[in-house]
């Protein structure tokens, strides 16, 4: 099927596919709803939520470009190469940097509150 609910509905499939087979994903799934608890309960600023969920975003969309680099490169080269090897290693940095950045500005904004 095509059209917008078909490109909506890979998306959930694709994303539902990173949940599933990323171990980190489940990790920052926890942690966002943690952060958005403890900002819930903070009673952080509009601005605040929206500096959230930029992050929280950043974050989620590095960890799924990061899954479907890693299912292509394992599909294009089954065996080990050094090359796919540094692609690999630099989605995840991708991740990290923005998680990274998240924790920082989550941080930040935390500490203006206590």
């Amino acid at each position: 099927m095509g059209g917008l609910a078909g490109g909506f509905r890979h998306a959930f499939r694709g994303l539902l596919d990173v949940l599933a087979r990323q171990r980190n994903a489940r990790f920052h799934l926890l942690a966002t709803a943690a952060v958005t608890a403890v900002f819930a309960l903070l009673g952080v600023s509009l601005l605040e939520w929206a500096v959230l969920a930029l992050c929280v975003t950043a974050v989620w969309a590095a960890e799924a470009v990061n899954t479907a680099l890693e299912h292509l490169a394992d599909r294009v080269s089954p065996q080990p190469h050094p090359l796919v090897g540094r692609c690999k290693d630099a989605a995840a940095a991708a991740v990290l940097l923005a998680s990274l950045g998240a924790a920082a500005a989550g941080t930040l904004i935390f500490l203006s509150h206590v």
